[in-house]
């Protein structure tokens, strides 16, 4: 019974995570011909655009911090796994699990209480750009500082479903069939 809930959770949360993933991933493209543009105005015109530079650092910040559940959705992290490798699934599931409740779960709780007063008083603030004719949006952009403990939260709760799952014999290995999508591995058949 407690299983379609887990199935159906894990599916909003990663389809969340992929959707986000996928867009923030095309402002890279938009960073790259930011930075070009300002060059390009720098050096070929003698102008300063200032807004165009601030802009590829918000970009960048989206990218890094909304991009990082992505990255975990996808097993991009960088991970030290002399042991893990070795491990057998059912033991790999738990690290997963162990991970995210004792590690994961606290680095997420973290940074959000101690981010949640600094962007609270910036949006009170509506804190703009230190430079003259800057983007006056800070305070958005400080805003990401809330949203990937949050992200991060959403994605680790997804995996450790995934791994609970499979421990009670409900799913296959999620850390198996990595060529798969997410629905192929939850639909997949399972021992």
């Amino acid at each position: 019974m407690i299983t379609p809930i887990f199935t159906r959770l894990i599916r909003i949360l990663d389809a969340l995570i992929e959707w986000s993933g996928r867009v923030i991933a095309w402002l890279t493209l938009f960073m790259v011909l930011a930075v070009v543009l300002v060059l390009i105005l720098r050096h070929g015109f003698s102008l300063s655009a200032i807004p165009l530079k601030e802009s590829v650092t918000y970009m960048h910040a989206l990218v890094f911090m909304l991009g990082a559940a992505y990255t975990l959705k996808h097993n991009g992290h960088v991970r030290v796994d002399v042991f893990y490798q070795k491990f057998t699934p059912r033991r790999k599931a738990w690290v997963e699990i162990f991970g995210f409740v004792f590690l994961l779960v606290p680095v997420c709780w973290f940074i959000y209480h101690y981010s949640v007063n600094t962007v609270a008083l910036n949006w009170a603030l509506k804190t703009g750009s230190n430079d003259p004719g800057g983007i006056p949006y800070l305070y958005l952009l400080m805003g990401l500082l809330l949203l990937l403990p949050i992200s991060l939260f959403l994605q680790g709760l997804s995996n450790s479903l995934k791994n609970l799952l499979f421990l009670l014999g409900k799913a296959p290995d999620p850390n198996l069939s990595s060529h798969l999508s997410d629905d192929q591995k939850l639909e997949q058949p399972h021992a």
